[in-house]
């Protein structure tokens, strides 16, 4: 599927997080990894920010939200994107108050019916009848797997499987975003070509039951043809940002915490 750019703007990505739902370090682990010097092996969970055509928005609100949305400098946000309902996606939406508070207004954020139930779960308090007083005012939006209008910006999801757990990246433009993924159908895979930029989960070097390995997602990369990709939800057990940076083709990167880039 080709998918034109909507304007000559440029796209500016803002990788917030791109560890796993245990970050790195892991807490307790003295792994060579978890020990290491070089902040690109500090890794939150895992984000993105997106700025594009005056629209501000992120994909997930892990536990790290607050903490990543002041190292960005982060003072404007319009919507948030929900990839799916496990808590180092979703943890931290609570504190979307504070745009709440700076707007006046309920923040949107898009998820699909599955991923809405939980957030009600989770979030109880904010959706109650009458909910008490300084609490998120969210705006739930339904999406599927079709492409739908976030804010003037034309979105399309890319549903993948997390081992059974349906799972939406997102494609802006010509780029698009995809976390925890294991596999996908030939359906969705169609909207993956053509892009300028793709960015990809990629666990570690072994086998893992719900995640692309390294190898896996290097295929997907060479399947897709982007110019350029980047990879993240990267784990200890990958190995030091530096010795994987040297095994990947050059148009192939590890994304690391506060990298930003233009599409």
């Amino acid at each position: 599927m080709e998918q034109g750019k909507e304007s000559n703007e440029k796209m500016k990505v803002t990788f917030l997080g791109t560890g796993t739902s245990q970050g790195v370090p892991v807490i307790t682990c003295e792994c060579r990894v978890c020990r290491s010097n070089d902040p690109k092996d500090k890794r939150l969970r895992v984000s993105i920010h997106i700025d594009y055509q005056g629209r501000s928005l992120v994909v997930d609100t892990g536990p790290d939200f607050r903490q990543q949305i002041l190292r960005a400098g982060i003072t404007e946000l319009h919507a948030v994107l929900m990839t799916h309902e496990h808590k180092d996606h979703t943890a931290g939406m609570d504190d979307v108050r504070a745009f709440n508070f700076k707007y006046r207004k309920a923040m949107p954020v898009f998820a699909t019916p599955q991923v809405q139930q939980a957030l009600k779960r989770e979030f109880h308090y904010v959706f109650e009848e009458n909910p008490y007083p300084g609490v998120p005012q969210i705006e739930l939006v339904d999406i599927g797997t079709e492409t739908f209008d976030c804010l003037g910006l034309q979105v399309t999801p890319i549903e993948v499987m997390h081992y059974r757990l349906p799972v939406l990246g997102f494609r802006i433009a010509d780029f698009a975003y995809i976390t925890d993924a294991k596999t996908i159908s030939e359906q969705e895979a169609e909207k993956l070509f053509g892009l300028d930029v793709l960015v990809l989960n990629a666990l570690r070097r072994k086998d893992h039951i719900s995640h692309l390995t390294l190898e896996e997602a290097l295929e997907w990369i060479d399947r897709f043809r982007p110019k350029r990709a980047y990879l993240t939800h990267i784990s200890h057990l990958m190995g030091k940002h530096a010795d994987i940076e040297q095994l990947l083709p050059p148009h192939v990167h590890l994304a690391s915490d506060g990298l930003r880039i233009e599409v």
